[in-house]
């Protein structure tokens, strides 16, 4: 599996920017897709994740309401549409995969086993 993450950049607070995710598999269908973050510092933290074959999504409660992830089937890109950011958004995010089925809390950034090369966003005041 491999993840290409794109579409970060420098925007003003309340802004807005989307991220992609392109994956080369031929079993997506299995996999379980995340967004994780890293701003300098700090720990990589859960953003949210799609199970690509229900569509079933789960966001980290710090961007509840203002980011979304979206799948595009007949693309294999996974989106992270981020609204409403805030300077303390800043960060390097990454994409990763893992299969859907693997034991591991979904949130741990450790129990996935693919990962994009990060694409950086800054959220200016």
């Amino acid at each position: 599996v491999q993840l290409q993450a794109s579409g970060g950049g420098l925007v003003q607070a309340g802004g807005s920017l989307r991220l992609s995710c392109a994956a080369s598999t031929h079993s997506i269908s299995s996999l379980m897709i995340g967004w994780f973050r890293q701003a300098p510092g700090k720990e990589r933290e859960f953003v949210a994740h799609i199970r690509w074959n229900t569509g079933s999504t789960r966001h980290a409660d710090s961007v509840k309401g203002r980011f979304a992830i979206s799948r595009d089937s007949a693309k294999n890109t996974v989106y992270l549409q981020m609204d409403s950011l805030k300077p303390e958004d800043t960060a390097v995010y990454y994409c990763a995969a893992r299969n859907s089925f693997r034991i591991g809390y979904f949130a741990d950034a450790s129990s996935y086993d693919y990962w994009g090369q990060g694409t950086l966003v800054t959220v200016s005041s």
